[in-house]
Formats: C-alpha cells, sequence, structure tokens
C-alpha cells in the first residue's frame, strides 16, 4: 500500500444512537463495498478501506439521539461504487440492512441524467449516495 497523499481523509467518526442498528446498516454496507473491521469495542466499530478508515461508535456525550441531514453539519456520505449493476445489487439488498431508498420515482437518476446513483437513509437518518463509476450514458 502505497503512503497516503497529503490532504487525504484520514478518517471519519460518526456518532450514532445505536450501536447495534448502526452496525447492522452502516457495517453491512461498509463491508459490502470492501471495508474490513479493523476495530471493535463495546460502543463502537471501525472499518478501513486503504487508509482510511470510518467509525461507528455509541457516545454518552451525545447531546440528542436523532441525526438530522437537514441540520448543519453532515448531509450525507458518497462512494464510488463499480458499476450499475452493483449499485442496483446493493439497493436491493439495503432494505434487509435497515436501509430504505431515497426519491425511487427519480432512481437511479436522482442526482442528473449522467449521474447513475442510489440514494439510500438508514433508520437512524443516516444518507449515503452510491455512485456508479462506469454508468450507463444518459437514460
Amino acid at each position: 500500500m502505497s503512503p497516503p497523499s497529503h490532504g487525504m481523509l484520514h478518517h471519519l467518526e460518526l456518532w450514532v444512537p445505536d450501536i447495534h442498528r448502526a452496525v447492522a446498516s452502516l457495517g453491512w454496507l461498509l463491508e459490502a463495498l470492501g471495508y474490513a473491521l479493523f476495530q471493535s469495542w463495546e460502543g463502537g466499530r471501525s472499518w478501513r478501506l486503504g487508509a482510511t478508515y470510518l467509525v461507528i461508535e455509541h457516545s454518552s456525550a451525545l447531546t440528542a439521539e436523532d441525526h438530522d441531514r437537514l441540520r448543519p453539519g453532515l448531509n450525507h456520505l458518497a462512494f464510488h461504487v463499480e458499476d450499475a449493476a452493483t449499485v442496483e445489487e446493493l439497493v436491493a439488498d439495503a432494505a434487509g440492512h435497515g436501509w430504505h431508498l431515497m426519491f425511487p420515482e427519480r432512481h437511479p437518476y436522482a442526482g442528473g441524467g449522467q449521474h447513475y446513483a442510489a440514494y439510500l437513509e438508514n433508520d437512524d437518518g443516516f444518507e449515503v449516495e452510491l455512485v456508479a463509476i462506469n454508468s450507463p450514458e444518459g437514460k
């Protein structure tokens, strides 16, 4: 593995209201995207892909129980996905892991005609965008 580039994301930490629910949804997705479990402790987990890792943690310092992507702060995480077929496979499996398809009437072009992606929200209100690297041309 080559050393990280200057400015590359080192890690991201999400505080969640329920660690077990977060592991079931976010953990499933991260592993489906190729991340490997990196660390595990009573109140949290982390997954790593290359030099970057993502942490989910239930902290006793939480000041609220609900995440609202429309408030200041994190709106969503976007991940590259191999191709459109893989986006659709993930969407099909997502419901069994606590995810709901957002904008179903515009799927898979909710981001525009040249942007093949799925927008998913989990039961805790976290949104992810799964973007096909090699997408079909137009609608």
